[in-house]
């Protein structure tokens, strides 16, 4: 079936946050702090409220009133203290978005500034042990003999893996339109990945019940995780509507997104690892530096995958966090299982190759029977059958593993395999179904950010009911509907799909209306380790001239359960993957450590793989019947795409060049001066 939102798409009547109109509805611009660390000394608005057409400064110089306890990052203005270079400092209310622009201009803002700290580095004198890693598992974890299970082993791999300061840029940039009635009540149209949770923490920020606020998102232009939780724009929109006494919009720039949207933390990674003399391993050590700010803390559960992935008698993972005067980082696709899969298949690569093994066979010998550090019994687990199918799919050949020796004209040519893996969970959730109109009309306060939410859901329901799809009509993105979680942690259609099921049963049993709450359900759910596993293939070609790496193709093979729509289903894993790509070759936020900014602040120089980057990728899946998920058996795939793909592409150019490359990305400039020193 087509998606269902596929119409109003393509005609333009999809209707998005910024979209939104309103009577006399004014604009709001947000300025920014110029230095990292500091204080402001002095607000001089007197310049940008004699603009004519400006209707209000906001600032520390007149605290708006908000909840003490509210998250630190959304309690605009309550004190003069900068944390970050691009911290929001002040916001300017004018009758158009030029003028507030201009006259934020033309707002004198003086500082008392600070020696500042930006940069991780692994002896960072200020590292700590955080009490939990996201959302709040161990910080550390451990088991066995690791020193001797090293000192023992026939073959050893130590080795440290990098990745940069990576940043989210879904096509539309976080905005808000607040509008306050004459009641009191809230109602903000927010691009966001979950509006039941946006409401509440918009609620508890402005000190008021949630049920006084509503916020609405039907369509929503991407995420990937920067929207998982209430940013800026809605908080400021709602400051600067109540101030001025009328509707507020709102649009950060796609360079102020740098700072105030969210980012994956950079990363410090030390894996070693051992195996006897066939191939199994006799230990793991996941080791973890990287980073937070001064303001909130957020742990990225970086080795987390570690504790899920091979068999080894013994294992250590550890997370340390160097606060900085940095943005604090944040959710972004995969959180945790993208750097730390790119560390660990890197480094499982490194040990095949010392092994003489090839990389496919040293994972199937590793294969465990149980999650290694839980010892819990696998929901379902189909890693070999992925990395055989991959490897017959691909055409890979086990006897061709001898680095940098094919060649064509000045190209070299390489291919690489890494596994995936995602968590497959899901959190309570509830919906409704009534008969209107000969139809359905389900309804949940589900987000559909570009994934197809609305199609899986009108299948699903559908599918329970006995109907045919075009009886099904689903409405989400709004608080009003019955709550939701987020749209994240590739828990969406897990979680709605668990709730709708169970509101077309009660609806086929009770008459014209059904109910659900999955509360009790996801509770009672059975102890089991369930994940969703995969393989990544890639080939390269690099220039041996200039150092350029091309990637001509990409397989990913997938074992996640049941497939709700091929479509949507082959659309996500092709763009995680795409987006594995951009994080292996392209992606990488530069940090200023002068004036502690970020550099790289926009698309012209933040680069970001597009479809013309791999022009043959192929997506394929396992059969795989798991009852013990949910009613429709399906695990998530929003983000296993990712995982794995910048490992396969890493290994992928050390066996094309004999070179490898720990630090991400992998660019001509890392590569050119080993390839001519080589020749």
């Amino acid at each position: 079936m087509n998606r269902v939102e596929g119409l109003e798409k393509v005609t333009g009547r999809a209707t998005y946050a910024y979209e939104y109109t309103a009577p006399d509805v004014a604009y709001a611009h947000a300025v920014q702090s110029t230095i990292a660390r500091g204080r402001i000394r002095s607000v001089d608005a007197a310049a940008a409220l004699a603009t004519p057409g400006v209707l209000a400064v906001l600032s520390s110089d007149d605290p708006p009133d908000l909840a003490e306890d509210a998250e630190p990052q959304l309690r605009f203005f309550q004190d003069r203290t900068v944390a970050y270079h691009g911290q929001i400092v002040a916001l300017v209310v004018a009758e158009t978005l030029e003028i507030a622009r201009a006259a934020g201009e033309a707002l004198r803002i003086e500082y008392d500034a600070e020696p500042h700290d930006v940069r991780l580095r692994p002896d960072h004198p200020a590292r700590y042990r955080p009490e939990k890693v996201n959302p709040a598992l161990p910080t550390d974890t451990g088991y066995g003999d690791l020193a001797a299970g090293l000192a023992n082993a026939a073959v050893t791999v130590d080795a440290t893996y990098t990745t940069p300061a990576l940043h989210n840029n879904p096509i539309e940039p976080h905005a808000a339109l607040a509008v306050w009635d004459d009641d009191g009540e809230l109602t903000v149209y927010d691009s966001t990945q979950g509006a039941s949770a946006d409401r509440d923490t918009i609620a508890a920020v402005l000190g008021l019940p949630a049920e006084r606020v509503r916020v609405v998102a039907p369509h929503v232009g991407g995420g990937f995780g920067s929207k998982g939780t209430t940013r800026p724009p809605a908080i400021l929109a709602a400051l600067a509507a109540r101030a001025v006494r009328r509707p507020v919009k709102i649009a950060v720039t796609r360079q102020q997104m740098f700072d105030v949207t969210g980012y994956r933390t950079p990363t410090i990674q030390r894996l070693r690892l051992g195996a006897d003399g066939a191939g199994r391993l006799t230990a793991v050590a996941h080791d973890v530096i990287e980073q937070t700010s001064t303001v909130t803390e957020f742990a990225e559960q970086t080795a987390t995958p570690t504790r899920v992935m091979y068999a080894t008698p013994a294992m250590r993972t550890t997370h340390r966090l160097v606060r900085l005067d940095v943005p604090t980082p944040s959710w972004m696709r995969a959180p945790g299982e993208c750097p730390g899969m790119y560390a660990l298949e890197s480094a499982v690569d490194e040990l095949a190759h010392a092994a003489g093994m090839d990389p496919i066979e040293l994972r199937v010998v590793n294969e465990p029977d149980t999650e290694p550090e839980s010892g819990l019994p696998f929901s379902s687990r189909n890693l070999v059958a992925c990395l055989r199918e991959g490897a017959r799919r691909f055409g890979w050949d086990p006897e061709d593993r001898e680095p940098g020796v094919r060649r064509d004209g000045r190209w070299l040519v390489g291919t690489g395999v890494a596994a995936s893996t995602y968590p497959s969970k899901r959190r309570p959730a509830e919906a409704s179904v009534t008969i209107e109109n000969g139809g359905f009309a389900v309804r949940i306060a589900a987000a559909d950010i570009g994934t197809g939410a609305r199609t899986a859901l009108t299948r699903i329901a559908a599918h329970t009911l006995g109907v045919s799809p075009d009886r099904v009509r689903v409405e989400v993105g709004d608080s009003a509907l019955p709550r939701a979680p987020v749209a994240g942690g590739s828990m969406g259609t897990a979680s709605w799909g668990s709730a709708v099921v169970k509101a077309c049963e009660a609806l086929l049993k009770n008459g014209e209306h059904g109910t659900a709450d999955t509360t009790e359900d996801v509770e009672s759910d059975s102890e089991l380790a369930r994940h969703a596993f995969g393989a990544q293939f890639a080939e390269v070609r690099v220039d041996t001239d200039t150092g350029e790496v091309r990637v001509p193709r990409l397989l990913g093979v997938f074992a996640a359960g049941r497939i709700i729509d091929l479509d949507l289903a082959r659309s996500q894993l092709i763009g995680g993957m795409t987006m594995g790509l951009g994080m292996a070759l392209l992606e990488e936020t530069v940090v200023d450590e002068r004036f502690g900014d970020f550099l790289t602040d926009d698309l012209a120089q933040y680069h970001v793989a597009a479809c013309a980057d791999v022009p043959d990728i192929e997506v394929a899946w396992i059969d795989e019947d798991d009852p013990y998920l949910n009613p429709m058996g399906a695990k998530g795939i929003g983000e296993i795409g990712i995982v794995g793909t910048a490992a396969a592409i890493a290994n992928a150019v050390f066996h094309a060049t004999g070179r490898r490359v720990r630090d991400l990305p992998i660019t001509p400039a890392k590569l050119v001066r080993s390839l001519h020193d080589r020749t």
